[in-house]
C-alpha cells in the first residue's frame, strides 16, 4: 500500500504543476471578477454565496477531493453562528467555504491580505483581517462582526490560530468565544477531518483524497459569563476533538 501511494504521488506531480496550479490561478481570477460583478448588482452576500462557494468547490473537484458532510441537520436556516473549527491545512478554506452550506465571512490573519488574488477576494467579500499580535486592534476589528452577523450570515473563526502540524488540536484562543457571548450568538463547532493528508501544512505536497466535515450541535453561550469562558472553550474543543477521533484516518 505504501509503495502504491508513492507511485501514485510521483504520477500526480505533472498534473499538479502543469494542470492543477495553472487552473487554480485562472479560476481564482475568474471567480474574483465574477464576484465583483455580482457584488455590484447584488451585494457581497450574493458574491460570497455564488462566486466564493463555486470557487472552493471547483478546486476540490480539480484536485480531486471528495468531501463528505455529516451533521448538516444541526444548522437552522437563517440563524447566524460563530463557526469554530480546527485548522489542519490551507485546504480547510476550500472545504469549509464550499461545503458547510451557510453564508459565511472569515476572520483571517492580516498576512493573508497580501496574498495575490486571495487577499483581494477576501477584502471584496467583506472578510475581517486581524493582527494577532495587536490585541487592541484585534478587539476593534472583531466589533465589525456585529454588523455582519445578521440574517443567517455567520462568521468563521479558527481558534487554534495556526495550523496544527501533526493533526493534534492546539490550545484555543478566546476571541471567538468572547464574541459569541457578547453578541448572544450560538457557537457552531465543526471538525475538519484529514485535510492535512491532502495538503500538509507548510508544503505544496498536494495529493487527492477524501475529507470529512463534521457539523456538531450548536453550543449556547447564555450560561457562561466573561469570567467563566474556560468551561465553554473546553466543551467546544472536546466536541471538535471527538469528531476528529471518530472519523480521522491514519496516513499510510
Amino acid at each position: 500500500m505504501r509503495m502504491k501511494k508513492k507511485l501514485l504521488h510521483i504520477f500526480y506531480q505533472p498534473y499538479k504543476w502543469l494542470i492543477y496550479l495553472p487552473l487554480l490561478v485562472l479560476s481564482t481570477v475568474f471567480f474574483i471578477i465574477l464576484g465583483i460583478f455580482i457584488m455590484i448588482f447584488s451585494g457581497p452576500d450574493a458574491a460570497n454565496r455564488i462566486a466564493g462557494k463555486r470557487w472552493a468547490r471547483f478546486n476540490c473537484f480539480l484536485t480531486p477531493v471528495q468531501v463528505k458532510v455529516i451533521g448538516r441537520e444541526n444548522i437552522v436556516e437563517k440563524q447566524s453562528y460563530v463557526v469554530v473549527a480546527n485548522h489542519q491545512s490551507a485546504f480547510d478554506i476550500f472545504v469549509i467555504w464550499g461545503f458547510l452550506g451557510i453564508d459565511t465571512r472569515w476572520v483571517m490573519k492580516k498576512e493573508l491580505r497580501n496574498v495575490p488574488l486571495f487577499g483581494l477576494a477576501g477584502k471584496l467579500g467583506g472578510n475581517i483581517y486581524i493582527d494577532r499580535n495587536d490585541r487592541t486592534e484585534a478587539c476593534e476589528k472583531l466589533k465589525e462582526a456585529e454588523r455582519i452577523l445578521v440574517n443567517g450570515i455567520s462568521l468563521i473563526m479558527l481558534p487554534e490560530g495556526r495550523r496544527s502540524r501533526d493533526g493534534n488540536l492546539r490550545e484555543f484562543k478566546k476571541g471567538a468565544f468572547i464574541l459569541s457571548r457578547e453578541l448572544g450568538i450560538p457557537l457552531l463547532p465543526v471538525s475538519i477531518i484529514d485535510t492535512r493528508h491532502i495538503l500538509p501544512p507548510g508544503t505544496l505536497d498536494l495529493f487527492p483524497g477524501r475529507v470529512m466535515l463534521v457539523i456538531h450541535e450548536t453550543v449556547s453561550v447564555e450560561r457562561h459569563s466573561a469570567d467563566n469562558l474556560d468551561g465553554l472553550i473546553s466543551n467546544v474543543r472536546n466536541l471538535i476533538q471527538e469528531g476528529i477521533d471518530l472519523y480521522a484516518h491514519p496516513q499510510v
